[in-house]
């Protein structure tokens, strides 16, 4: 094999781990057959592929029972790959945070977090031409407007209709999960936000939460 095939082959492993990273961190825990179904390749090499992501740290496995056969291995991602997302310039933001508080004190950073508030409600809000109500074909368009913008901020957001008419709205990913470590009011803030955005006539209720141990943060929308 040339330096160039070498070269090459390579580059692919690489894409193809990565997408596998992707992957589990979209849709959870899978197994070796799940992701190469996915991926289009053979389970042999998604293996190959898993087990080198796992000597690096970023993926670990639980067995599952499965009714014939041995346990499955499902695998996912470990705090390590947390690296691998947006972090969201924690660092810089935890700072800030800190010299606010001991500026202004706790109802200080209270108010500068409703400041905030209000102004991601104003971005992420439809144009007020298209606020007629909440509900229906136009509370799809906000949810939608919502998952997209959330998602290119690397909160990976999305929705989804339930068969009673609600919705689920998804984020599986924190890029400040480290900034909300220090500072709960973040994700308290977050629930309002969502309201703030989907309107009186809706009902938010946060169901899964990544800092009280989730894989995601889940909100379940209701009329």
């Amino acid at each position: 094999m040339s330096a160039k095939e070498k070269q090459a082959e390579g580059a692919n492993a690489t894409r193809t781990r990565r997408l596998i990273v992707d992957l589990l961190k979209q849709h959870g825990p899978l197994d070796a057959g799940a992701l190469a179904g996915m991926l289009g390749v053979s389970g042999m090499a998604v293996r190959q592929h898993l087990y080198g992501l796992q000597k690096e740290g970023l993926l670990d496995f639980r067995e599952e029972p499965r009714a014939m056969g041995r346990p499955a291995k499902l695998w996912s991602l470990t705090t390590e790959a947390n690296r691998l997302f947006p972090a969201g310039y924690a660092e810089l933001t935890i700072g800030l945070i800190d010299s606010v508080r001991e500026t202004f004190g706790e109802d200080g950073l209270e108010k500068l977090l409703a400041v905030r508030n209000g102004k991601q409600i104003a971005h992420y809000s439809l144009p007020q031409k298209r606020e007629v109500s909440g509900t229906g074909p136009l509370l799809e368009e906000k949810l939608k407007r919502l998952a997209e913008h959330r998602t290119a901020e690397g909160y990976m957001a999305d929705y989804e209709r339930q068969p009673d008419g609600s919705y689920i709205f998804t984020e599986k990913h924190c890029p400040i999960c480290d900034v909300a470590k220090v500072c709960a009011s973040l994700c308290r803030f977050e629930t309002g936000m969502i309201q703030g955005v989907l309107g009186d006539s809706v009902q938010v209720v946060r169901t899964e939460h990544m800092l009280s141990g989730g894989r995601r943060c889940v909100y379940q929308i209701s009329q």
